[in-house]
C-alpha cells in the first residue's frame, strides 16, 4: 500500500525530520480480533464486550443480537472456540467470554428486553421446517429483514436438540423457553407436531417464495450387537429425548454408554441422576481420540462416570456384556486383540452417532445428497433445487448449536437476495489481529474469572443446573479483560509519543487522525500502539 505525494514539503522548515524525505507513514486501521474469527455465529464479540466494559450493558445485548439471538443458551452451551482463539491466553488465560455472554443473556431476560420489530414488510413468506437453533436463527433474521417466517416443526415444542438432547442441568429449559419467546412476539409463527412429509406441496400451498430445511440429527446410528434381551438396550437420542420429556426410563442400577462423544458422555451423566450407581462409557478408541469435549469427560468424571477406553462390544447378556479389549496399530487404528472380558450391565445405551431423517428431501426432482445430508453451495446454502437452502445439522459441518446458529443468519441473508433477486457476493474479512502483532504495554495481571459450581457428590441428585453465572463486578472485571486486539480503544498512547504533535484527538468514540505535515515517519505510535491499530505504510514520492 502506497500514497502518492504530489507536492513535496518545504524542507527549509521541516527541523526535526528523521531523513529529508519521509519515506513512511503511520496509518490507522482495524484489524479482526482472533475472537470474532473463530465464532461460528459470527458474533462481533470485541464490540460487546467493549459496551460491557464501558456500562452499557442494554447496547451489548443489542450487539451481540444482531447476530445471535440467543447469548443466555450460547452462554450455557457453546464451546466456545473463540477463548480457544483468544490472544489473552498468550498472558494469563483466556477472556471467559462465554460466562460475559449468558451474564448478557440473563440480564436481558431479567429485564424483559424485546427485539425491535421490523418497520419495512417485504411481503415474502419463508418456510422454515425444523425449530432447532439453525431454524429458529433463520427465522429470527427473516423476521428481521423483513419477511414472514412459519417454522414447521415434528416435535411438541420448539428448540429441536437444545430442548430434546441437552440435558436441563446444562440448559435449563425456562431459560430456552423465554429466548425462544421473543421471537414469537417478534412475530415468527410456530406450528409444532407437524411432520413435513412433502416439501414442495407445502411451500406452494402455504405460498411460500423460499425455503430452509434445518432438521436435526434425531436419528441414532445402528449397530448389530448380538444380544439375548432386546430390552436392554436403547439409543442415546431416544434416551435422552425422554428424559427431557418428562420420562423416567427404567435403566437400573448398572448403566453401560457405548460411544465416544458429548452425546456419550451427556446419556452416562443423566443416567447417574436417574440412579445408575456404575455409569460407564465404553468406548473403542483411546481417550485422546474420543471426540468428546474435555470439559463434557472432565465433568462426567467429576459426576462418577468411569471410562473404559479401548474396549467394544461384541455381545450383551442377561447380566452383563462381553468386550473385547483393543490396541493401536501403526496407523492409528483401533484393531482387535482377541482377549475378551465381562462387565455387569442392566442398560446398554447406544451412542454411535447421529443422522437426518432426510428421506423427504429425496422425493424432490434434482435434489443432492452428501451421504445423509444434504448438498449446498458452501457460500449461499442453496441446494441443488432453487429457493430451497439448507442448514445446520442437514448439511456437512459440525454439529453444534453455535454452528448451526451461524448457518441460520448465513441463509437467512441469501434467501433475502434471492427474493430481491440480488447477486450473492462473498464477505470480506480484515487481516487477522495475531499475537505476535500486539505491543501489550500495559495490560493488567488479572486472571479468569472462575463461574461457581455445585459440588459433584450435590449434582446426580437432580437436574438442577451446574454451572452459575457472574456477578455484575465479576463480569464487567471479566469483560475489562479484553484486549482490544486490533483495534483502537482511545488510549492515548500515541498522542502522547508523537515528539511533533502530529496525533489529533477527535473526541471520545471518534479517535484520532494524523498530521501528515507534522508527521516525520519516526513510527514512534506504530511501535507502542498495544494494539497494532497504527501500521507503517511505504510512502512513495513522484
Amino acid at each position: 500500500m502506497a500514497k502518492d505525494i504530489t507536492k513535496l514539503p518545504d524542507l527549509e522548515h521541516e527541523a526535526g525530520r528523521v531523513a529529508p524525505i519521509r519515506s513512511r507513514m503511520p496509518l490507522y486501521l482495524d484489524l479482526l480480533p482472533p475472537c470474532n474469527n473463530a465464532c461460528p455465529a459470527g458474533e462481533n464479540i470485541q464490540e460487546w464486550l467493549r459496551l460491557t466494559k464501558a456500562g452499557e450493558e442494554y447496547q451489548a445485548w443489542q450487539e451481540i443480537t444482531k447476530n445471535n439471538p440467543f447469548p443466555a443458551i450460547h452462554g450455557r452451551v457453546c464451546y466456545h472456540p473463540c477463548e480457544v482463539a483468544c490472544n489473552r491466553v498468550e498472558l494469563d488465560g483466556a477472556v471467559s467470554i462465554h460466562s460475559v455472554e449468558r451474564y448478557l443473556g440473563d440480564l436481558a431476560l431479567r429485564e424483559g428486553w424485546q427485539f425491535e420489530k421490523p418497520k419495512y414488510s417485504s411481503g415474502q413468506k419463508v418456510l422454515v421446517v425444523g425449530a432447532g437453533p439453525s431454524g429458529l436463527s433463520a427465522a429470527y433474521h427473516l423476521v428481521k429483514l423483513g419477511h414472514e417466517v412459519e417454522i414447521r416443526d415434528s416435535s411438541p415444542l420448539p428448540g429441536g436438540m437444545m430442548r430434546y438432547g441437552i440435558p436441563e442441568y446444562r440448559l435449563p429449559r425456562d431459560v430456552l423457553d423465554a429466548e425462544i419467546d421473543r421471537l414469537r412476539e417478534l412475530g415468527v409463527v410456530f406450528v409444532q407436531d407437524y411432520t413435513v412429509k412433502d416439501l414442495m406441496a407445502d411451500q406452494a400451498e402455504g405460498g411460500f417464495s423460499a425455503s430452509f430445511v434445518a432438521i436435526g440429527a434425531h436419528l441414532s446410528k445402528r449397530v448389530d450387537i448380538p444380544t439375548m434381551d432386546a430390552s436392554k438396550m436403547m439409543d442415546a437420542v431416544s434416551f435422552l429425548r425422554q428424559v427431557a420429556s418428562g420420562e423416567r426410563p427404567e435403566i437400573g442400577e448398572r448403566v453401560a454408554v457405548y460411544g465416544g462423544g458429548n452425546t456419550a458422555m451427556d446419556a452416562a451423566r443423566v443416567a447417574r441422576r436417574l440412579g445408575a450407581k456404575d455409569s460407564v462409557v465404553i468406548y473403542r478408541r483411546t481417550e485422546a481420540q474420543m471426540p468428546a469435549h474435555e470439559e463434557e469427560k472432565a465433568g462426567a468424571e467429576r459426576e462418577g462416570v468411569k471410562m473404559n477406553w479401548l474396549r467394544t462390544i461384541q455381545s450383551v447378556n442377561e447380566d452383563d456384556l462381553t468386550v473385547e479389549i483393543m490396541e493401536i496399530d501403526e496407523n492409528g487404528k483401533a484393531v482387535g486383540t482377541g482377549q475378551y472380558e465381562k462387565l455387569a450391565a442392566d442398560t446398554v445405551i447406544l451412542a454411535l452417532g447421529q443422522e437426518t431423517d432426510s428421506n423427504f428431501l429425496r422425493k424432490i426432482p434434482g435434489m443432492q445428497f452428501e451421504h445423509d445430508v444434504v448438498k449446498v453451495n458452501p457460500q449461499t446454502l442453496m441446494t441443488s433445487v432453487a429457493g430451497i437452502f439448507a442448514g445446520g445439522d442437514a448439511i456437512p459441518s459440525a454439529r453444534t448449536v453455535t454452528t448451526g446458529v451461524g448457518h441460520g443468519k448465513k441463509a437467512a441473508r441469501e434467501i433475502d437476495a434471492f427474493l430481491h433477486h440480488r447477486e450473492s457476493l462473498p464477505r470480506t474479512k480484515h487481516d487477522l489481529a495475531a499475537f505476535e502483532k500486539l505491543h501489550l504495554w500495559y495490560f493488567g495481571d488479572f486472571r479468569q474469572t472462575t463461574q461457581p459450581e455445585l459440588e459433584p457428590g450435590d449434582r446426580v441428585d437432580d437436574f438442577d443446573e451446574i454451572v452459575g453465572g457472574l456477578n455484575d463486578v465479576q463480569a464487567h472485571t471479566e469483560a475489562w479483560r479484553c484486549l482490544s486486539c486490533g483495534n483502537c480503544f482511545e488510549c492515548d498512547g500515541c498522542l502522547g509519543s508523537c515528539p511533533e504533535g502530529a496525533v489529533i484527538k477527535l473526541g471520545k468514540g471518534l479517535r484520532y487522525r494524523f498530521d501528515y505535515d507534522k508527521c516525520t515517519g519516526c513510527a514512534t505510535c506504530y511501535e507502542q500502539c498495544p494494539v497494532h491499530a497504527i501500521e507503517m505504510i511505504e510512502e512513495v514520492v513522484r
